[in-house]
């Protein structure tokens, strides 16, 4: 069970390890009722998506993970990826035209985490990428996503038809966190709690 477990981490690509034994529910602008709900994993049973979307340094990343982790820990397979892993996947698979099969491989997982939209302009193939997986995902699998930008505002970043067409399967069975407030990092860093003191 151990040697799974290790291997559905290790598939899963998270990109720090973080988990809930160091996250303070206290310290996140979600709601505590909202967090515990989440937390069962009810929602991806349901095959509902999480769309957690606000300022950088807010915890979005960090929650996100240790869900997932949750998942991991709960049997799930969970697959992790930046946007821009998205757009180099479609395009080293344009080339043979495997993107249909590259996508279904994705969606063995039984959540999908796209973490960091919002922060750069997204490229054409990542748009692609984020469409196809949502697309393909819809009423099959979750899509959890991190955002600096409410979904409503994704044709800042993408082509409007893109971004309308995502958007509107991402949100139809979504729960959708807020967060707010300053920089957890940054407060840290000001208080010296981002580093080791020096002796």
């Amino acid at each position: 069970a151990r040697s799974m477990l290790a291997t559905r981490r290790k598939a899963a690509g998270f990109p720090t390890g973080k988990t809930f034994d160091a996250w303070d529910p206290g310290v996140s602008s979600i709601p505590a009722p909202t967090q515990q709900a989440l937390r069962t994993l009810e929602w991806i049973g349901r095959r509902e998506n999480l769309v957690v979307c606000g300022p950088s340094g807010t915890g979005k990343t960090f929650f996100l993970e240790a869900l997932g982790q949750q998942a991991v820990e709960a049997g799930m397979r969970v697959a992790w990826f930046r946007l821009e892993d998205l757009g180099a996947l479609i395009r080293a698979h344009r080339t043979d035209d495997s993107v249909t099969r590259a996508v279904a491989r994705i969606l063995r997982a039984e959540l999908v985490v796209i973490d960091d939209i919002g922060l750069l302009p997204v490229a054409t193939d990542a748009a692609e990428g984020l469409y196809r997986v949502v697309d393909a995902a819809y009423e099959k699998r979750s899509v959890a996503i991190s955002s600096n930008l409410h979904p409503a505002g994704f044709d800042e970043l993408m082509p409007k038809t893109l971004a309308t067409a995502t958007v509107d399967r991402l949100l139809h069975h979504a729960h959708v966190c807020q967060t707010s407030g300053d920089s957890i990092r940054l407060t840290q860093a000001l208080a010296g709690k981002g580093v080791t003191q020096l002796n």
